[in-house]
């Protein structure tokens, strides 16, 4: 068997050729993208840092109550976010909140047009599957290296790492509810006069709804998985503290830090949760 490993095929090699020539041929495009996006992250934490935390939670529990009328889920969010100042981690969650809204936007900007092209050109999803099972197979540490490279230190690798971990999931879930949607309703769309455009927007996508909508949860969940991998590449959030705990060994400081990323998460998959599929589980 040496002659198997005396032979090894340079694939690292081939991938850091790669990387280095990006950096030489693109830098000030990545430099620009870097610019942009960081400067977006900050001056959205510092607008909601700027106003009093009561405020903000005031504004939350608003739109809580316009989805969802729900008194136990206004007292929990309430709890949950007064017991997060209390730990002193409020500024870290804004920090995480805002790297996980901005993820998700983008992934779902990006993922859901990708899958409904999927799903009208089974071609195109037969490129993309293992494509897709790549993206969420590979550790996510090895997305920090080259994105490291590329943008530097800050929320910017951590965003750009998080994307590429969580984008499958809307591409996947919006695929799956638009290449599901009845053969009754596309006739009876096309029976009524609709163009391609209109039975996309009209009958596809309210049909593929539920799919969709459990992509954007699941592509939620999955950014805030990446917080602590993000803090490692310089990203402020709650990742910070938890990685701060670890190389110091303080327990209380990682319990803490650690219960304030699982209220976050608690308290996003009931925010994002449909009261329909709410009252069905």
């Amino acid at each position: 068997m040496n002659w198997l490993t005396d032979n090894k095929i340079p694939l690292g090699a081939w991938m850091e050729n790669f990387v280095d020539w990006l950096v030489s041929a693109a830098s000030g495009f990545f430099d620009l993208i870097s610019i942009v996006l960081e400067t977006m992250i900050v001056s959205m934490v510092d607008t909601i840092e700027s106003v009093h935390p009561l405020i903000v939670i005031g504004i939350v529990l608003l739109g809580v109550w316009f989805l969802h009328r729900s008194i136990g889920l206004l007292i929990f969010i309430t709890a949950a976010l007064l017991f997060i100042i209390n730990m002193g981690y409020w500024v870290e969650t804004i920090q995480t909140l805002v790297l996980v809204v901005s993820a998700t936007a983008i992934s779902v900007l990006i993922g859901v047009p990708i899958g409904i092209a999927a799903a009208h050109r089974p071609w195109l999803y037969t490129i993309l599957r293992p494509i897709l099972d790549l993206m969420q197979t590979i550790p996510t540490f090895v997305y920090l290296i080259p994105t490291l490279i590329l943008f530097g230190l800050g929320y910017v690798p951590g965003l750009i790492s998080t994307i590429i971990f969580a984008i499958a999931a809307p591409i996947r879930l919006t695929y799956l509810g638009v290449s599901k949607v009845p053969n009754e309703l596309l006739e009876a769309g096309l029976a009524f006069g609709c163009t391609k455009s209109k039975l996309l927007y009209k009958v596809e996508l309210p049909a593929a709804m539920p799919n969709i909508m459990a992509g954007v949860t699941q592509c939620i969940m999955l950014s805030l998985s990446m917080v602590v991998i993000a803090a490692l590449v310089g990203a402020d959030g709650l990742g910070k503290p938890v990685v701060r705990a670890l190389n110091t060994v303080n327990i209380s400081q990682g319990f803490e830090a650690g219960i304030a990323i699982v209220l976050v998460a608690i308290m996003l998959d009931r925010i994002c949760k449909s009261p329909s599929a709410k009252s069905e589980g």
